[in-house]
């Protein structure tokens, strides 16, 4: 009897093992698959396709930062489970100059090339997202002077500048409104901290959230180098039937409905 029920236990815990294991297996994998494409990566980050099959979620770049902006996924995070991030609002990156967390990458995950300048680590030019505003709630909008984002800015007067505005319903006053410019900007996300509001008015997002390409049917005629572009662009070719109506027609066309 006892030996039975030994077995009986014996049993019952492996099977609660194994439930166990398939739950956090399960919980990896929606987390996996429902990831927010709104994550913020390391400096130095791969683009987030070649990030996530190039990172062994070792965590060294976690233990390096020693800000403790960096964490990893854990399950319910909705991103890939063990992967490193930030959320600005709570630790920005604090642009440390050596950027501690990029060289010990063991994969190249984050590429110390991508945040270089001359073989030199250069953190002014990382791309970890691009601020972003949101007019109806920032306050400088509404004429209330504020320029807490301007002032946490660590690239200041390049990666958010100040734009003056007469205020016309008073016709004394300026609105001094934050312009962001994405291509000084590194993300680090100082700015969203430094926000005055309730819940931040200027935000990072992912520079392929945030910004649109206009692909290579659009080219700059005045830029030699832009104009590099279109020798990738593709050929395409559409058909639009003409209309048979002559000028005439479309003239009577209209006659009928200023009659009416």
């Amino acid at each position: 009897m006892n030996s039975n029920r030994r077995e009986f236990l014996l049993k019952s815990a492996r099977t609660a093992g194994l439930v166990f294991l398939g739950g956090l297996i399960w919980s990896a994998y929606v987390d996996e698959v429902t990831a927010s494409k709104l994550i913020l990566r390391p400096p130095g980050a791969l683009n987030e396709k070649d990030f996530l099959s190039t990172c062994i979620k070792c965590g060294l770049c976690v233990e390096a930062c020693p800000f403790y902006t960096l964490k990893l996924a854990k399950p319910g995070d909705n991103k890939p489970l063990g992967t490193p991030f930030f959320t600005p609002r709570e630790v920005p990156c604090y642009m440390c100059t050596d950027i501690p967390c990029v060289p010990v990458c063991p994969t190249d995950a984050l590429d110390e090339k991508l945040v270089s300048t001359n073989g030199e680590l250069d953190i002014n030019i990382a791309q970890m997202g691009v601020a972003v505003i949101d007019s109806q709630s920032c306050i400088a909008f509404w004429g209330i002077q504020c320029d807490a984002c301007y002032r946490a800015c660590p690239i200041l007067g390049q990666a958010i500048t100040i734009e003056y505005e007469k205020n016309d319903r008073t016709g004394k006053h300026s609105f001094m409104k934050p312009v962001v410019h994405a291509d000084a900007c590194t993300g680090c996300g100082l700015c969203e901290r430094a926000c005055v509001t309730e819940k931040a008015a200027i935000f990072v997002l992912p520079r392929e959230v945030a910004l649109g390409r206009a692909g290579d049917y659009y080219v700059k005629g005045w830029d030699k180098e832009d104009q590099k572009r279109v020798k990738n662009a593709k050929e395409i070719k559409t058909t639009t039937e003409l209309s048979k109506d002559t000028a005439i027609d479309s003239l009577n066309d209209m006659k009928g409905l200023l009659d009416d």
